[in-house]
């Protein structure tokens, strides 16, 4: 027998692969943070002298119930974020969801809100990887875009009936109707031309997956999230003895919401606010009264939020630590 089948076998382990989750940019999405808070904060202490009365809805019962209105709507849109992470394979309770998905909000005013994207990335346990998270986020953002655009119909059809501003164009009230119609048929040429589509965009392949996954009801529940938004901003404009109809009111916060989201700027700051603005005045507001309620509403609609996401993402970190940064 030869020597070398005494020799002992050693058998050669190739070592392990193991992929890193990405690193997180959570230093400069909160520097970003930061500094649009505080240029929003030293726009509302330039804005006039009579800030404190202009805020002074926000501590009545008024602005209890509208904030109501507007944390149903992190919770229902935390429901649908659950919901698709579930489809990945990450299951959480009803709380850790919530406030897991809250945490996001602390990334919202990013260029395009892609902050929010860091949602499914930032978990300590089985973290998603890149094209996951931002399949998610995609998804996100064409629900909330099909129901804004939906909800848009009956301001643009308003506009339209009224001519619009005197010193605006004829025209412009009509195209405005044509684009959203456009883009709502583009997102339903998404839907019967699927195939064609996704095998050209990769992300969408991964978003359509979301999308395609019960799709009635996080039609349902991003209609009623945004609708309950508009409804606190019709609360306002009560509380500010502006007579605006509920449908108008939700419709007119809708078409500013796409007008900030087209800006592409940080939570859509500046456009969303002049839309707003803009519109309650066409409708026959004074311009005090209308920056009043657009200043308010923006209060409840964006920088609660991202209190909230702030709150949540400090004690997800700290507490449970089912956060990680890097």
């Amino acid at each position: 027998m030869d020597g070398h089948f005494l020799q002992p076998l050693v058998v050669v382990t190739p070592p392990r692969l193991t992929t890193a989750p990405p690193r997180l940019p959570v230093k400069k999405l909160l520097l970003l943070l930061g500094f649009v808070g505080t240029l929003y904060a030293a726009a509302l202490l330039l804005w006039g002298g009579s800030v404190g009365t202009s805020l002074a809805p926000l501590a009545s019962w008024v602005g209890l119930q509208a904030a109501a209105l507007c944390c149903l709507n992190y919770v229902l849109r935390g429901w649908r974020w659950r919901r698709w992470m579930a489809h990945y394979g990450r299951h959480f309770g009803r709380w850790q969801g919530l406030r897991l998905y809250l945490a996001g909000y602390a990334f919202t005013p990013t260029p395009g809100n892609v902050g929010e994207a860091v949602r499914g990335l930032m978990l300590a346990d089985k973290p998603l990887s890149t094209a996951q998270g931002l399949a998610i986020f995609g998804a996100e953002r064409l629900a909330d875009l099909f129901c804004l655009l939906l909800l848009c119909v009956p301001a643009l059809t308003w506009l339209v009936a009224q001519g619009m501003l005197p010193s605006s164009p004829v025209w412009l009230g009509p195209a405005l109707l044509a684009v959203a119609l456009l883009m709502v048929a583009g997102i339903l040429a998404l839907i019967v031309f699927r195939v064609r589509l996704l095998a050209r965009v990769g992300w969408l392949v991964e978003a359509w997956a979301c999308l395609a996954r019960r799709p009635l009801v996080w039609l349902v529940l991003t209609l009623t999230a945004w609708g309950a938004q508009g409804c606190a901003v019709w609360l306002l404009c009560n509380a500010m003895e502006l007579d605006l109809p509920v449908v108008l009111s939700n419709s007119f916060y809708a078409l500013a919401m796409v007008a900030g989201a087209l800006s592409v700027l940080p939570a859509g700051l500046g456009g969303t606010e002049a839309a707003l603005t803009g519109l309650l005045v066409a409708y026959g507001s004074s311009a005090a009264v209308a920056l009043a309620i657009t200043v308010l509403a923006r209060l409840l609609t964006l920088w609660l939020a991202v209190g909230l996401g702030v709150v949540s993402l400090v004690y997800s970190a700290a507490i449970p630590k089912d956060i990680r940064f890097s």
